[in-house]
């Protein structure tokens, strides 16, 4: 059952989000490292450049894109729920800290991230929803 939280984003666009995102990583050309090669935040638009072309690249990108910018916000914050930067019970302040992040390049922050359908789904997880048919 899903806990009752502040969740702008509708679970099944999570979810075409991850298998859109599982789609470009599973992919023989896509490397992203584990850690930039820089401390500046230009190393994932450098990465991402090389896939501009790439169909499933461009509708996973526009499909972030598209999102309102709450809904940007609430994604960065499943993220790294998912991930474990935070818990459940921290979900307010992920989601202000996603608030204070944000910028004009969250789709290529997102895209960039290794292993980022995993952690959306176990964010969405831990928030009672499943991708799961």
């Amino acid at each position: 059952m899903p806990r009752e939280i502040d969740f702008p984003v509708n679970p099944d666009t999570i979810c075409f989000l991850v298998s859109k995102a599982h789609e470009f990583h599973a992919k023989e050309e896509v490397v992203l490292p584990d850690t930039p090669f820089s401390p500046g935040d230009d190393w994932a638009l450098q990465i991402l450049a090389d896939h501009q072309d790439d169909p499933v690249y461009a509708e996973l990108r526009a499909a972030i894109d598209d999102l309102e910018p709450d809904q940007q916000e609430a994604l960065v914050a499943l993220m790294w729920l998912g991930r474990g930067d935070y818990d459940v019970d921290e979900w307010a302040s992920a989601l202000d800290a996603a608030h204070a992040a944000r910028n004009a390049r969250t789709a290529d922050y997102l895209i960039a991230t290794p292993l980022v359908a995993d952690y959306l789904e176990e964010g969405l997880s831990q928030l009672g929803y499943s991708c799961e048919d």
